[in-house]
């Protein structure tokens, strides 16, 4: 790969990676998704699942080339530093506009789509090869959007967490991030940590932080890690041996959580200012209205936009290769 090529390869990790951190810190949105979409979904994976043994042997003897490639080194720090980006940038810029009432219904209607030409997408990776295996895929995918469903529809207490109980929200998230259609903000949201985690987030880049907030980020990254390294080599694992039916139920999970991104919404809480406290119950419109007709065309254009961007990174996969 000459010099150019491979710095190119750089940047576009860096956009995925910035599309996933914006997309993870949505509830009702996953980081996953977007790694499927953009095509990195079985090599991030991959890469994660190989902190092992052999990794750990390689470090040990001092091995460094063969260890950094063991885990695809590069790709996943220029892919961490695009995430980073993502959740400090579009993150900011995403909850803006999923907060603000004007455009709310706009951007659930864009993530929407979003998700919905994904699912699409990871539906054309399931192969089946009698009527057999067509039933048993789609109660898969069945039963992966019944959970979904479900899942979306929880709400979640605010609590004062211990650390211990911060670390377990970062092993949960962490796997929920990695999966597609499975928000780990959403998660969080439930588990009742979402907005402490986030106000230490929004003060971070202002140094607006005591040693106790630092503390809290650190336990959480670590139980991140621990259930990143954990949850990925089982997900290989379900990938490389039985590829069908995994991606028929996350094929479901997409579908499932739709219900959180539904663009129509009536405001049960209206005495609660806070917009992350608020809750908000799925409505059919009453009438097509110019609302009605941004949200339709916001939908349109990410379920193109999803489908270009397949293809441009499948033919940029391609010319690498």
């Amino acid at each position: 790969m000459s010099r150019a090529t491979s710095v190119w390869s750089d940047a576009q990790n860096i956009l995925r990676g910035a599309l996933m951190g914006g997309a993870d810190v949505v509830p009702g949105v996953s980081g996953g998704t977007v790694a499927l979409i953009v095509g990195i979904y079985d090599r991030l994976v991959t890469a994660i699942s190989h902190v092992d043994r052999t990794f750990l042997g390689h470090l040990h003897s001092r091995q460094w080339r063969a260890a950094a490639e063991r885990i695809d080194l590069r790709f996943l720090l220029t892919l961490g530093l695009g995430i980073g980006m993502g959740v400090v940038a579009l993150g900011g810029l995403v909850n803006h506009l999923w907060t603000n009432p004007i455009w709310r219904a706009v951007t659930l209607a864009f993530f929407f789509g979003s998700i919905f030409a994904s699912a699409l997408l990871v539906g054309r990776m399931i192969s089946v090869e009698s009527r057999r295996e067509r039933i048993a895929m789609l109660c898969l995918a069945a039963a992966g959007f019944v959970f979904a469903y479900y899942l979306t529809g929880l709400r979640g207490s605010q609590v004062e967490p211990s650390l211990a109980f911060v670390f377990f929200c970062g092993f949960v998230g962490i796997c929920a991030m990695i999966l597609p259609g499975v928000s780990g903000a959403h998660l969080l949201l439930m588990l009742g940590v979402y907005i402490y985690l986030t106000d230490i987030l929004k003060r971070l880049p202002k140094l607006q932080v005591d040693a106790h907030d630092a503390l809290v980020v650190i336990v959480f990254g670590g139980g991140c890690l621990f259930g990143l390294l954990a949850f990925s080599k089982v997900l290989r694992w379900l990938l490389q041996q039985h590829r069908s039916p995994t991606m028929a139920i996350l094929c479901g999970f997409m579908l499932g959580a739709l219900r959180k991104v539904w663009p129509f919404q009536h405001d049960l809480t209206p005495e609660i200012e806070a917009f992350k406290e608020k809750a908000f119950q799925n409505v059919l419109p009453t009438a097509w209205n110019a609302q009605a007709g941004f949200c339709l065309g916001a939908a349109l254009l990410a379920v193109v936009g999803v489908f270009l961007l397949d293809r441009a990174f499948r033919a940029s996969a391609d010319q690498t290769q």
